[in-house]
């Protein structure tokens, strides 16, 4: 972790807490944003930087784990929980919704940071598999109407005879278009499209004639 390329979002309405906090991943490289509820922290502007959201239980405006409900739905950081009040039940939620880890005061700072790292690596991982999809996607809508037609067809297992037939169109037709589809979606082969459309969650189309063409 480096100051440049991470931050760290603390929310706790414990004054003291936050400034150790701040100060403890200071002294580990890492810059970090401090918030005393949780409705500052949903309207702050947030640098777009692989992140970590500490996250106290017990806050003055919302219970954290409904904070933690309320941002399931977006892109958020993943979250570690602190607590002075630990329980089973909170931990086991907290933990089945995501969270990363759920911490009980007071906890070491070699627990804390173990827990930041990770959440932080599973960020940037899921910041590549995000740009990555994006790509996938644009370059799926510069895919032509029929282009579009064509790819569940190809992918779907279909004979390029069977495929024009489902479409309509001549099997040379067909072969542009299939050529183009891997061309666009710069996939290197049969199954690299197959994987590719799966990661766009494109609806295979099975032909009628499959099995009778």
């Amino acid at each position: 972790m480096t100051a440049d390329d991470t931050i760290v979002f603390i929310v706790d309405d414990d004054a003291a807490l936050r400034e150790a906090l701040v100060e403890l991943l200071a002294a580990n490289g890492v810059d970090a944003i401090s918030f005393d509820s949780a409705g500052d922290y949903i309207q702050s502007e947030k640098p777009d930087l692989p992140a970590c959201l500490i996250l106290d239980v017990e806050l003055p405006d919302i219970n954290g784990l409904e904070l933690q409900r309320q941002i399931t739905q977006a892109e958020h950081p993943p979250i570690v929980f602190i607590t002075g009040h630990g329980d089973i039940p909170s931990s086991v939620r907290a933990i089945k919704h995501g969270a990363v880890d759920f911490l009980t005061k007071p906890f070491s700072d070699v627990a804390l940071l173990s827990a930041i790292r990770a959440a932080i690596e599973q960020d940037r991982e899921v910041r590549v598999k995000r740009a990555e999809l994006s790509l996938l996607m644009q370059r799926y809508h510069e895919l032509s109407p029929r282009e579009r037609d064509v790819l569940p067809l190809v992918v779907s297992g279909l004979l390029n005879k069977q495929a024009a037939a489902e479409l309509g169109i001549s099997e040379v037709t067909l072969q542009i278009h299939r050529r183009n589809v891997m061309q666009k979606m710069a996939a290197s082969s049969l199954a690299d499209l197959v994987r590719i459309a799966e990661r766009l969650a494109i609806p295979i189309r099975h032909s009628r004639r499959l099995g009778g063409a």
